[in-house]
């Protein structure tokens, strides 16, 4: 007589919950990933009406200033300058600057002020679908979305979004705001000297002067305005073309 095959044991009801749990998570993954880059794709054609940071303003009672503006209407050394300031290998990046990175955890792992070795690419990808401040997990979502930029809007379109959304004073967005708030006029007829003046502000739009810049500020736009140059001679602004 063939040996009885012991019965198998029935889920007990934790284990059903577990599997549930999982599945909806999968799903919930699954949803979230569709939805990311479908917001994505559909950001690469449409100007972002609004960010995180951007509403973060709105209680204030000034309203948000964020004129947008093409890449071709606005200086070629403004990008440049942004280039020289925030990521001088941004054309040649994947959307991550390692030797940044590595050199900014060296520089924090010796003390005082902390440093970042973030690309424009990220600072684009925190701008537009994220909101400010650390965390690992906030800086695990700028990583993704950052690779998403990369993949689906390429370099001219990245360059174009960060520099219509970069906070550039109190209340102020873009480039085409903070040069009518600075100069008086638009950011298609930005001088190197401007473009240099609002690239020093952009890491801290809330404290810095855009217009007769002081001490580090100004200095800080004076070493900008002279990499502009070394940015144009070296063509390290070859992709925005």
């Amino acid at each position: 007589m063939a040996a009885r095959t012991a019965p198998r044991p029935k889920p007990t009801a934790a284990r059903g919950w577990t599997r549930r749990l999982i599945g909806w998570a999968i799903k919930g993954l699954l949803g979230f990933v569709v939805l990311s880059v479908l917001w994505v794709l559909l950001l690469r054609f449409v100007p972002p009406p609004i960010t995180l940071t951007m509403l973060g303003d709105v209680p204030t009672g000034h309203g948000v200033t964020k004129p947008w503006r093409s890449l071709s209407n606005i200086d070629p050394d403004m990008p440049r300058a942004v280039i020289a300031a925030e990521d001088s290998r941004f054309c040649g990046h994947n959307g991550f600057d390692y030797a940044a990175i590595a050199n900014a955890a060296r520089r924090n792992a010796q003390g005082g002020r902390i440093r970042g070795g973030s690309t424009i690419s990220q600072q684009t990808a925190k701008n537009v679908f994220l909101w400010q401040g650390g965390g690992y997990f906030r800086k695990g979502m700028e990583a993704y979305f950052a690779v998403l930029i990369e993949a689906l809007w390429g370099k001219r379109r990245i360059m174009e979004v960060y520099l219509n959304v970069a906070e550039t004073g109190i209340d102020t967005y873009g480039v085409e705001a903070g040069s009518q708030r600075y100069f008086k006029h638009g950011a298609a007829k930005l001088s190197g000297r401007e473009a240099a003046q609002i690239a020093a502000v952009l890491p801290l739009p809330k404290q810095r002067a855009g217009i007769a810049p002081t001490g580090f500020t100004r200095r800080y736009a004076r070493t900008i305005e002279r990499r502009i140059g070394i940015v144009r001679r070296e063509g390290l602004d070859r992709c925005l073309n």
